[in-house]
């Protein structure tokens, strides 16, 4: 969502327009988000806020795919969580315990809990036996004042510390875009991903067989896309020039 449909507290150009044409045709819709941070409900009121009405049911966070995993992989395991309330809140519904002495996972998310305390503490953890999950992949996030880190760079001291390479349950991995998909209940070729950013949103779309449209509204320059060896079908400002 950041740099597609908000920077910040502020709506992007078009944003309101595109929203209310998709309701308008009724197109099956999904803000599948790599931000971890807010529960759907968090991501739905602050919409809101910006003067935008968006079902709750329009909103899939990395954080809920993490859960998923890891309930699939673990059931009634437990974590030691570095992260917002968006992320604690899906493990907690999912049945994962919070546990700080010997869990089964270590996982990173973005937030403001992040400190020097808790990557030494998450270290300790890893070298204990503890895996190591990242929610996304993202590098950095968009901001209203520039760019910010993102899970990527926030886990990276973990990952450099223990030798242990992280998982990464967001875009651009599979698990995450096949759910998306059944929440809309339609087939790939049926779909389209509209995202700011190749690594993640572009690469996720082409690989999972989804039509690509790449907006520059976010992190990704015209620049930028020539470092990459695929590219996106179609190449727009922002959402609101679907319309045009």
């Amino acid at each position: 969502m950041d740099g597609v449909i908000y920077h910040g507290n502020r709506l992007l150009p078009g944003v309101e327009d595109f929203v209310d044409w998709l309701y308008g045709e009724n197109k099956n819709f999904l803000f599948l988000t790599n931000s971890s941070e807010r529960t759907p409900r968090e991501l739905q009121q602050k919409l809101l806020r910006m003067g935008l009405e968006v079902d709750e049911s329009h909103f899939y966070t990395s954080a809920l795919a993490t859960a998923k995993f890891i309930s699939g992989q673990c059931p009634r395991g437990s974590a030691y969580v570095i992260g917002g309330t968006g992320l604690i809140m899906a493990l907690h519904d999912a049945g994962i315990s919070m546990n700080d002495v010997d869990p089964d996972y270590v996982i990173v998310g973005e937030g403001n809990s992040c400190n020097y305390e808790n990557i030494l503490k998450a270290v300790r953890l890893v070298l204990k036996g503890a895996k190591l999950i990242g929610t996304n992949s993202d590098i950095t996030g968009p901001a209203e004042d520039g760019l910010i880190p993102a899970c990527r760079a926030m886990i990276s001291p973990i990952e450099m510390a223990t030798g242990q390479s992280a998982y990464f349950v967001g875009k651009p991995n599979p698990l995450i875009m096949r759910t998306g998909l059944r929440i809309l209940g339609v087939h790939s070729e049926e779909a389209v991903m509209i995202g700011d950013r190749m690594d993640t949103d572009i690469v996720s779309g082409i690989e999972t067989g989804l039509d690509t449209v790449l907006v520059l509204s976010g992190v990704t320059d015209m620049e930028d896309i020539k470092r990459f060896p695929y590219g996106p079908r179609l190449i727009l400002n922002g959402v609101g020039d679907i319309l045009g």
